[in-house]
């Protein structure tokens, strides 16, 4: 017996084309997302091919896990509504194969992913973060490739502020040039003035040569404090035909040490991440352990015994023997004063310092104590989100039936904005300590469980799920909208209706529905006990309903366009929406019971009644017009 059938190979050789299109076309968008996140340290900072081939690669590497989850959901998605929309999934059907047994080789390929999801963010991601922030922190200390604009200053060399009114972009010449230095203090301030000159780097990269022709320096000549304040300043000026002048500027890409960022918690694997975990919290319990031991000897037992050693056991007998109530009770009145406010003021103090203490000294401690148990945990949640999607994608597509790139691409966005935006959620919540570190990063796995466990069980029982019309009269049944007839004229009619059959019968609907207008007074508010408790049915409504929907089936046969006309003014007639808002007895009970949701159908029982008080006065009034139109068709 072959383990893999030929149905499994073609199910997996029509979903493995589109997973590898979808994971490289994912990859590619969030890639373009980071890199545009961090363009600032990327534009105008004279990189290499190589570093920026490198940065781009890395960051690849980190963009996979989260890659991965939305390649699934949108290759299940396309892959089983191609099989639906050729009505392959139907064929499988009809052979006795079941929807489980279809989704089981995709499945066991997502297992297969997730785990390598896994082990990749294990072994692979800690080294590329590690990477990435050592290229950004290279890149954000790399001082600026010189672009000098027309027009306005430029500032970008440390001690310069260069203007040029004009440049030549292919020989580099400058020309109207005009500099302002101040490289040692406010007082020596240098204005220098060319006709033209050019900048450029040396070839060790570490100085700028600044060459200028024609012009003059000035330069203050008064270091005195104070000088700028008055009217007369002494100044040297100096001409010159052409001057070189070399400025410190370090244009070279040095890379950092990867091992400075070797203690971030993205840089680690699971180990390395549960070795710090423990090894924070044991530096916060001993400094939490410190600052309690401080305020003991501070501020209680120097206190109550200032110059013992073992005031902390001296304490500890006082409490035993006296306690501080009977102790207190034995004071004046103006000693009790001194003591509630003494005992205040050092409470207030004491309350201070610890908050103070603990501010310093654990706050960045439970910040890295959460993103190390964070970082721990999504490695699972990325991993596992991988299988949630795929019991979203599948059966979703089994449902929708239709492939390409349209509709599962437009769901595939949705579901993966919610995810994201639940994800994002509760980590940031996880971060700032408002939730549990556990909680913000299962929340978005918790929510997509349900979600897919109810789509795979109405995609395994065919339900359907996007019937819009079903949808829509649910609501309406639901909020007690009306549902108007739509009635035409038939363009075939096999028998005509036989008038003086409906005439008597719709004279005979009329008198029912005026005896029960007048026997129950619809207007009055209906009976809490009767409604929820001490059900009876209304035969007399659905008798009148009953009769009124096979008269109208006869009558739709005219063809006659008044009485087709006057057919969509009668409403529906529902014959127990005004007795219960439950078939089921239990359902009514507990619902009468749980007084705001009793409350609310009791509400809408009432307005259900209102209208079918209005709905017989419809019937009786639009019923005479119709007799008296066959009336006058039969005469």
């Amino acid at each position: 017996m072959r383990i893999i059938k030929k149905l499994d190979i073609f199910i997996l050789k029509g979903y493995l084309q589109l997973f590898a299109g979808t994971f490289f076309i994912c990859l590619f968008i969030f890639l373009m997302q980071f890199i545009w996140k961090f363009v600032d340290d990327l534009v105008g900072k004279g990189l290499t091919w190589d570093v920026l081939a490198k940065f781009i690669w890395y960051c690849s590497l980190t963009l996979i896990p989260l890659s991965v989850p939305l390649a699934v959901l949108l290759a299940c998605l396309i892959s089983y509504g191609n099989f639906g929309e050729r009505f392959e999934l139907l064929a499988m059907k009809a052979s006795g194969i079941p929807l489980i047994r279809i989704l089981m080789p995709v499945l066991i390929l997502i297992v297969l992913i997730c785990t390598g999801s896994f082990y990749f963010q294990n072994k692979i991601s800690p080294e590329a973060n590690k990477q990435v922030f050592t290229l950004l922190w290279s890149m954000r200390q790399k001082s600026p490739e010189l672009d000098i604009p027309e027009g306005i200053f430029y500032s970008d060399i440390p001690g310069y502020n260069l203007y040029v009114e004009r440049k030549d972009t292919e020989t580099g010449m400058l020309y109207g040039i005009m500099i302002y230095t101040n490289t040692e203090s406010y007082e020596d301030t240098q204005i220098v003035i060319a006709d033209s000159g050019r900048l450029q780097s040396t070839a060790d990269k570490t100085h700028l040569k600044l060459t200028l022709y024609d012009g003059e320096r000035f330069k203050n000549m008064d270091n005195q404090s104070g000088a700028m304040l008055r009217a007369n300043i002494p100044y040297m000026r100096e001409s010159f035909i052409e001057e070189i002048d070399y400025i410190a500027f370090n244009t070279q890409f040095n890379l950092w040490d990867a091992n400075l960022f070797a203690g971030n918690a993205q840089a680690k694997n699971l180990s390395e991440i549960n070795r710090g975990i423990d090894s924070i919290r044991s530096r916060t319990d001993s400094i939490g352990h410190s600052i309690y031991d401080n305020a003991i000897r501070t501020y209680l037992a120097r206190t109550l015994s200032p110059g013992r050693k073992d005031s902390v056991k001296i304490v500890s007998q006082v409490a035993e023997t006296a306690p501080f109530d009977s102790l207190f009770a034995q004071l004046r009145d103006d000693q009790k004063s001194a003591a509630w406010r003494n005992a205040f003021s050092r409470t207030e103090t004491m309350k201070a310092e610890c908050e103070f203490r603990s501010t310093c000294y654990t706050t960045d401690l439970n910040t890295q104590l959460r993103r190390h148990l964070m970082e721990s945990q999504k490695k699972f949640t990325l991993s596992l989100s991988c299988l949630l999607f795929f019991f979203i994608g599948a059966p979703l597509g089994a449902i929708i039936r239709k492939g390409g790139l349209g509709i599962p691409v437009v769901v595939s966005v949705i579901f993966f904005i919610f995810y994201y935006i639940i994800n994002v959620a509760g980590e940031n919540n996880a971060k700032v300590g408002a939730w549990d570190a556990y909680f913000g990063e299962w929340l978005s796995s918790m929510v997509l469980l349900p979600i897919g466990g109810w789509l795979t069980y109405k995609a395994n029982s065919d339900s359907v799920v996007f019937d819009i019309e079903g949808y829509r009269k649910f609501f309406m049944k639901l909020l007690g909208l009306r549902i108007s007839r739509k009635l035409s004229r038939k363009e075939v009619i096999i028998y005509d209706p036989d008038y003086p059959k409906c005439y008597q019968q719709m004279e005979q609907l009329i008198e029912d529905s005026k005896a029960y207008s007048a026997t129950h007074n619809l207007l009055l508010m209906p009976s809490y006990w009767n409604i929820f408790f001490h059900y009876q049915e209304d035969t007399t409504v659905r008798g009148i309903s009953e009769r009124l929907e096979k008269l109208i089936k006869e009558l739709h046969n005219s063809k006659d366009n008044h009485i087709i006309g006057l057919l969509n003014m009668i409403p529906y007639i529902i014959p127990d929406a005004h007795t219960r808002p439950f078939r089921n007895s239990r359902r009514n009970k507990w619902a009468g019971i749980i007084l705001p949701i009793g409350l609310f159908l009791w509400l809408r029982i009432w307005r259900y009644q209102l209208r079918l008080s209005r709905d017989l006065d419809k019937l009786q009034e639009v019923g005479a017009e119709i007799m008296k139109r066959i009336k006058k068709i039969e005469s």
